[in-house]
């Protein structure tokens, strides 16, 4: 576990209740090798499909992934990478996707999730990019939460904003599918200014 620890770039501790919580990343697919997936893991598929998941996003070349973990076991993940090849935004040469977030319902009440995209943000490398988020209302727990659709985009979109994303109107078929379906956008520092452009021309490109 030293080997692959050793060349993850950020890291810090939250100490909760529950324990010591540790953020950390972008990680690598065999680092994640030697983790356990918190039960709980289970709002987009099962935990061990889930952690499958992240050891491809964590090979790719712009493929990152962070986690939060608590001993051997992560209990939270983010996870960016290149947009779906069949979708507008991956036409553009600057733009990254956070795929997804989730934190397991045991530890959502200390603030990981905004922590952990904090950590993620610090990397500068984000400032080379536009990163998207497009969220998906049927991905949503409200099960576990008890909130209704629009008390949940509430949350997800000041989640996002604490980190300088902001909601961009689109005409984006998967985005008009549902009203509360949100696109979240970030833009880089470095990002020249033609790219920023070109992706707002994308924003809507219906007839």
């Amino acid at each position: 576990m030293s080997t692959a620890c050793a060349e993850i770039e950020n890291t810090s501790q939250v100490i909760v209740p529950h324990g010591v919580a540790i953020l950390e990343g972008p990680v690598r697919s065999d680092y994640l090798d030697l983790l356990a997936f918190d039960e709980k893991l289970n709002n987009f598929r099962q935990p061990d499909k889930q952690k499958a998941a992240l050891k491809e996003i964590a090979g790719l070349p712009e493929g990152m992934v962070y986690i939060v973990r608590a001993g051997l076991k992560v209990v939270g993940y983010v996870t960016f990478l290149p947009p779906d090849r069949y979708s507008r935004w991956s036409k553009h040469p600057r733009v990254l996707e956070l795929g997804a977030i989730e934190v397991s319902p045991d530890w959502r009440e200390y603030k990981l999730a905004r922590k952990l995209l904090e950590l993620a943000f610090s990397n500068p490398v984000f400032e080379e990019y536009i990163v998207i988020s497009i969220e998906f209302c049927w991905h949503w727990d409200l099960r576990n939460t008890g909130l209704d659709v629009w008390q949940y985009q509430k949350i997800l979109t000041r989640l996002f904003g604490s980190v300088g994303m902001q909601q961009e109107l689109t005409d984006d078929p998967d985005i008009l599918e549902h009203i509360a379906n949100v696109l979240m956008v970030r833009y880089g520092k470095r990002v020249p200014q033609e790219d920023i452009e070109l992706f707002k021309e994308m924003l809507f490109m219906g007839k």
